[in-house]
C-alpha cells in the first residue's frame, strides 16, 4: 500500500489531477472505480467496493475504455484502499488491464493491489500462453478434409488387417490346443448365439417365406404356374435369404452386444488388466465369441430355412389351394443339396464377419459411455456392410462356377 500512496503523492506534486473516468458509486457492496491521472503520464487506478460475482461491479472492458480515454499514460498503479471483497472478477479485471498495459507498452505496478491478487495475478502471467493453443472454429479446406480421410481410412485399414491376423493366429494356436481361454466363456457365448437368438430367427425367417410366396403368388398366379411358388421360397430360402437374413439378425443383437461387452471392458481398464497379467485379449475375450458364432450360424441357417419353407407353405397351402403333399414334393425337387451348401457356407463367413466386427470395434472403443454407444453401433453397419459385400462376391463367383 505504501508505493501506491507514494505514487498518489507523486502524481500529485507533479501536476493537478485531471480525472479521465470515474465510477460515483457511493454504495460499498458495488464495485467502483476511478482513473487519475497526472500531466507526467502516470495513471492511478482506484477500486473501491465489492469486485465479486454477485456485486455488481464494472467490466473489464469499462476498465479498458476508460484507461484508452486517457492519452500520454506511461504507467499504471493500483489503489486498493477502498476495496472491500474480492475474488475472481477483480483478479480478471486486473488481467484485462495488465494485458492492455502489455499491448500499449505502458508498465503496471502491481504494489498497490492485496498480497493475495498480486500472487494470482503474478501466477496467471508467469507462463505466457502458448501459441496454437487456444481452440479456433477454423474450416478444412478440400483437399486437406480429403488428405484426413484418407490417412483414417488406412489406419483403420492397418488395425482392421492387424487384427484379423491376430484372430487367424488365434484360431491356429486353438486348432493345436494351445489356446488359453475359459471354457465358460465359450458355454456362455454359446448360449447367447444359438438358444436365446431361436425366438427372433424363428419370427424372421417364417416372415421372410410369407412374403416371398405372397410375392410370388401374385405374379404366378396369373399364369397358373402357383405350384411354382414352392420353387421360389426353396431356393431363394436356401441359397440367399436364410444367410443374409440370420447374419442381419445376428449382427444386430450379438455383434452389438460383443461391441458393447469389450468396450464397457475397455472403460473400467479390464482388458489393460488382462495383457498386464500376460493374458492375450485376442484369445481370452475375441476367440470364445469367434467359436461361438462360427458353431452357431449354420445351424441358425439350417432352421432358418425350415421355418422359411414352412412359412411359404402356409402361404401355397391357404392361398393359393396347394396341398402339403404337392408343396412338399415340388419343394424337395427344385433345391439340392449344393443349394443348402452355399446358403450354410455364407453362414459361416457371416458368423466370422459380425464376430470379428463386433469385438474389433469394441476393443478400439474409446473410454466413455458415449464412446462405447458408438462401438455398438459401428459394429452393427460394418457387419451389415460387410455381409451385403460378402453375399454379391458370392453371388459373382457362383454364377461364374455355374453352381
Amino acid at each position: 500500500m505504501e508505493s501506491a500512496v507514494r505514487l498518489a503523492e507523486n502524481i500529485l506534486a507533479q501536476a493537478p489531477r485531471m480525472t479521465v473516468a470515474k465510477d460515483h458509486a457511493t454504495d460499498r457492496k458495488t464495485g467502483a472505480f476511478s482513473v487519475e491521472m497526472g500531466t507526467a503520464g502516470v495513471g492511478l487506478l482506484a477500486f473501491s467496493g465489492d469486485w465479486t460475482l454477485q456485486a455488481k461491479a464494472p467490466g473489464a472492458a469499462a476498465i479498458a475504455s476508460a484507461l484508452a480515454a486517457g492519452t500520454g499514460i506511461r504507467r499504471i498503479g493500483f489503489d486498493t484502499d477502498a476495496l472491500a471483497q474480492w475474488d475472481s472478477t477483480f483478479i480478471t479485471a486486473i488481467l484485462g488491464v495488465v494485458a492492455q498495459g502489455k499491448a500499449a507498452g505502458i508498465d503496471v505496478d502491481l504494489g498497490g493491489l492485496p498480497a493475495g491478487a498480486q500472487r494470482l495475478v503474478t501466477l496467471a502471467t508467469a507462463v505466457p500462453e502458448r501459441q496454437g493453443a487456444r481452440r479456433t472454429a477454423t474450416r478444412d479446406g478440400f483437399l486437406v478434409g480429403l488428405g484426413k480421410w484418407w490417412l483414417a481410412s488406412y489406419k483403420s485399414m492397418q488395425d482392421s488387417l492387424a487384427f484379423v491376423g491376430e484372430a487367424t493366429i488365434a484360431l491356429a494356436r486353438f486348432s493345436v490346443g494351445r489356446a488359453r481361454f475359459r471354457r465358460v466363456d465359450l458355454m456362455i457365448a454359446l448360449e447367447a448365439c444359438g438358444p436365446k437368438a431361436l425366438p427372433i430367427v424363428t419370427l424372421i425367417s417364417v416372415l421372410i417365406g410369407l412374403i416371398l410366396a405372397f410375392v410370388g403368388a401374385i405374379q404366378l398366379r396369373q399364369f397358373g404356374a402357383q405350384i411354382y411358388v414352392a420353387d421360389l421360397v426353396a431356393i431363394a430360402m436356401a441359397r440367399e435369404m436364410a444367410a443374409i437374413m440370420t447374419g442381419i439378425i445376428m449382427a444386430g443383437r450379438t455383434g452389438a452386444a460383443f461391441a458393447a461387452q469389450l468396450g464397457t471392458m475397455q472403460v473400467n481398464e479390464e482388458i489393460d488388466a488382462f495383457r498386464t497379467l500376460g493374458f492375450s485379449p485376442m484369445e481370452f475375450l475375441v476367440l470364445p465369441r469367434m467359436l461361438a458364432l462360427i458353431v452357431m450360424m449354420p445351424l441358425l441357417c439350417i432352421y432358418a430355412n425350415i421355418l422359411g419353407i414352412l412359412g411359404g407353405g402356409i402361404v401355397g397351402i391357404w392361398m393359393l389351394g396347394l396341398t402339403p403333399t404337392a408343396y412338399y414334393v415340388q419343394t424337395i425337387a427344385s433345391v439340392s443339396l449344393t443349394d443348402f451348401g452355399i446358403g450354410i457356407s455364407k453362414s459361416v463367413i457371416f458368423g466370422i464377419v459380425v464376430a470379428l466386427a463386433g469385438c474389433l470395434k469394441g476393443l478400439q472403443s474409446g473410454r466413455s459411455a458415449s464412446a462405447v454407444g458408438d462401438a455398438a453401433t459401428s459394429a452393427v453397419v460394418l457387419s451389415i456392410v460387410m455381409i451385403i459385400v460378402l453375399d454379391g462376391f458370392f453371388a459373382v463367383v457362383t454364377s461364374i462356377m455355374g453352381i
